[in-house]
Order: C-alpha cells, then structure tokens, then sequence
C-alpha cells in the first residue's frame, strides 16, 4: 500500500468514510475532521510511518506543517520520510 493510499485510509477512518469518498483535493473540513479528529489523524500518521509531524493543534495556522487538502498532507508526509531516510 503506498504512502497515498495508507493516509487517505487513516483521514478516511477518522471522518468515518469509506477511502473511495476521500478525495486528493478534499479538505479536511469538507471530510467533516475537527479538530480532534485532525489530531488523532497526525497521530496515526506518525505512528503508522514512524515520523515526527511539526504540528501545533494549538496554534495550527503557526504550524510548519500544510493542511490545506489531502494531497498536501499527503505531499508532506512523502517529504518527512524522504528527510528521516
């Protein structure tokens, strides 16, 4: 399973969707993620791929990390692996 498909299948569990619905363009907000839900996404992210995500929840428009749809998430992830190689 690719980087792509592991982290639409995590963003998929949270919003309670199937990964077909989840789409590259979606926002968070448009899966219907909160805030809580974002910050057990990031951490199942780490967990799943053994990374550190730069994430604030508490400040995350101050954060070094883009959350802006899922292909930038998943784009960023591709580049924390590609770092922690």
């Amino acid at each position: 399973m690719s980087t792509q498909d592991k982290v639409i299948a995590i963003i998929a569990e949270q919003a309670v969707l199937e990964p077909s619905d989840v789409t590259l363009d979606s926002t968070l907000e448009d899966l219907g993620i909160d805030s809580l839900g974002l910050v057990e996404s990031i951490f199942a992210i780490e967990e799943e791929f053994d990374i550190s995500i730069p994430f604030n929840a508490n400040e995350p428009g101050k954060s070094d990390f883009d959350i802006s749809n899922v292909a930038v998430i998943v784009a960023g992830i591709d580049k924390l692996i590609l770092e922690k190689a």
